[in-house]
C-alpha cells in the first residue's frame, strides 16, 4: 500500500520536479511553464459544491489514450477515471491498492511524458562500460556476439573441414 508520503518522496526524487506548497501536486518545467504530471484527485463530495482534494487517490499523467485504456483495463481496483478526465491523458490511482514499486513506475512514466530531453538524460542511469568488449576492441579483435549477424551466418566457415577417412 502506497501513501501520500511515498508519492511525495518518489516524485521529488525525479530531476527538475517542483512540488506545490501544501498540496499533493508535482510538476516539471516545459518550455518555461510548470506542467503537472501527478496531483491529488479533487473529488466532488457534495453536488453543486467545490471539489475537495482526496489524498487517497492520485491523478497521474499517461502518454496517450491508448496507455490510459490499457491501465484502466488492467486492474479496476487500482485504476479508474471519471467524466472530468474524458479525453485527457491521465488516470486516477487508488494509493491503497498499489505498491511502492508500482507507484515508482507510474510516477517515473508520468514524469517522462513531460520531461525535457536534458532532464531525461539526467535521469538515465549511467551504464558501466563492458570490459570484455572494450578489451577485444583495444586488441583490434571483434566483439563476440551471442548470435552471428546475417552476413556471418551466410559466410562459409574458414576452418578446414575434417572429413572421415582423409
Amino acid at each position: 500500500m502506497a501513501t501520500a508520503r511515498d508519492v511525495r518522496a518518489i516524485a521529488m526524487a525525479l530531476p527538475g520536479v517542483t512540488g506545490a506548497e501544501g498540496q499533493l501536486a508535482f510538476s516539471v518545467e516545459v518550455k518555461g511553464k510548470q506542467k503537472g504530471f501527478a496531483w491529488s484527485w479533487k473529488e466532488r463530495v457534495h453536488p453543486k459544491k467545490a471539489r475537495v482534494p482526496n489524498e487517497g487517490v492520485l491523478a497521474v499523467r499517461v502518454r496517450d489514450q491508448a496507455d490510459k485504456a490499457m491501465l484502466l483495463a488492467a486492474d479496476e481496483e487500482k485504476f479508474f477515471t471519471e467524466p472530468h478526465y474524458n479525453g485527457f491523458p491521465a488516470v486516477l490511482v487508488r494509493l491503497r491498492a498499489v505498491t511502492k514499486a508500482e507507484l515508482r513506475v507510474l510516477l517515473a512514466e508520468a514524469w517522462r511524458c513531460l520531461a525535457s530531453p536534458a532532464l531525461l538524460e539526467r535521469a538515465a542511469p549511467a551504464r558501466p562500460p563492458r570490459k570484455r568488449a572494450a578489451t577485444a576492441r583495444s586488441r583490434g579483435g571483434r566483439v563476440p556476439s551471442a548470435r552471428p549477424s546475417p552476413s556471418e551466418a551466410s559466410r562459409p566457415s574458414r576452418r578446414p573441414s575434417r572429413r572421415a577417412g582423409s
